[in-house]
């Protein structure tokens, strides 16, 4: 498997010497000549772009798109066994938690420029040029989940989503929604099971949540963000409203 780290700045096609001459020549070729093209090597660890390429973008009401089946098979058993051990609700910065294995790799697919590129393609957006921040949940509250936009800081947001299954009660399952009050109109629902991506763009209109729902989780969520101002900004809001949910958090009976 090949480390997206290994892969040279300009591509597989900027390698030095003979074998880089090799490669360019053929790529001069594959112009003239379509059938002797060589496509890009995959360069993901864990996620499968084309599954994300397939995915069929919609733009009502708001530019969005849903995939199942993101995550390669071989990859899936250690990155569930490599889910961070969080034991607090809310997200947490990758920075704030310990990562390692499967689980850095899915990290370092999301932080790829490739994996940007992709995504924002498919929102009809540049989010190569923009810088991101990534969060991680394992545990729900009830007061988790309510209407929201998104904050107009961030310009585009994807989940994915790492649990093995999943009821179908409406209880934690992401909907697209026309307004901001009622969870009964909705365009689609997403069930938060491993392999799943939703991703949308920041609107006015992008509103979305899900029902209430207590208990494990799992999400990993990397947002795009206007500037670099911003992500200092996110964390710093982020530790204090973890901060004042532990504050006031009921206590347990003795």
């Amino acid at each position: 498997m090949i480390d997206v780290r290994d892969v040279p700045e300009g591509g597989l096609y900027s390698t030095p010497g003979p074998a880089g001459n090799r490669a360019r020549n053929a790529e001069s070729r594959g112009k003239a000549n379509p059938d002797l093209y060589l496509a890009p090597m995959d360069t993901m660890n864990v996620i499968d772009l084309d599954a994300v390429r397939a995915a069929p973008t919609a733009t009502a009401p708001y530019p969005h798109f849903t995939t199942v089946g993101t995550l390669k098979a071989d990859a899936v058993p250690a990155l569930m066994d490599d889910f961070p051990a969080i034991t607090q609700p809310g997200f947490f910065p990758i920075d704030d938690v310990p990562v390692s294995g499967a689980f850095a790799a899915l990290l370092d697919d999301l932080q790829s420029p490739e994996f940007s590129r992709t995504v924002g393609e498919k929102l009809g957006m540049d989010l190569v040029s923009r810088p991101t921040l990534i969060t991680v949940r394992k545990w729900s509250r009830a007061s988790d989940g309510t209407i929201h936009t998104d904050s107009v800081s961030k310009i585009a947001t994807l989940l994915v989503y790492l649990n093995p299954t999943w009821g179908d009660t409406g209880e934690g399952r992401l909907r697209v929604l026309r307004n901001d009050h009622d969870f009964n109109d909705y365009i689609s629902e997403v069930s938060p099971t491993v392999g799943t991506i939703f991703a949308f763009k920041r609107t006015d209109s992008s509103w979305h949540g899900h029902l209430p729902f207590t208990g494990e989780r799992r999400v990993v969520q990397i947002t795009w963000l206007l500037d670099d101002s911003k992500v200092a900004h996110k964390r710093r809001l982020g530790k204090l409203s973890r901060w004042l949910k532990n504050i006031f958090r009921p206590k347990a009976a003795a």
